[in-house]
């Protein structure tokens, strides 16, 4: 047991499971703040009024070209957000400091 605390301790689970729970609450928040205003703000300039749910058919096929460049929005707010926090809280310095030990 002694082992298993001191894996814990020493690997941040604590801190990664926060994280994690973070996470996912602030990937909720996004893909609301992009569907809700971002998508209808884009969908007026390209000329569709849903722009998640605009699609091109071909024979019988349905190009989704709206929902990937929802998904593709979605994706860079969410990397510029990861990038600027461990800018911001500097966690990029933790693994270097951690591999000089």
């Amino acid at each position: 047991m002694k082992g298993f605390i001191e894996f814990i301790r020493s690997q941040g689970v604590v801190g990664l499971a926060v994280g994690f729970i973070m996470g996912g609450s602030i990937t909720k928040l996004i893909t609301a703040f992009v569907n809700d205003i971002i998508n209808p703000i884009v969908g007026i300039f390209m000329g569709a009024a849903d722009l998640q749910g605009s699609y091109l058919q071909i024979a019988g096929a349905k190009i989704m070209w709206g929902s990937f460049i929802s998904n593709l929005i979605d994706f860079i707010i969410m990397a510029f957000i990861v990038y600027f926090s461990v800018q911001i809280l500097g966690l990029n310095k933790l693994d270097k400091d951690k591999n000089k030990k």
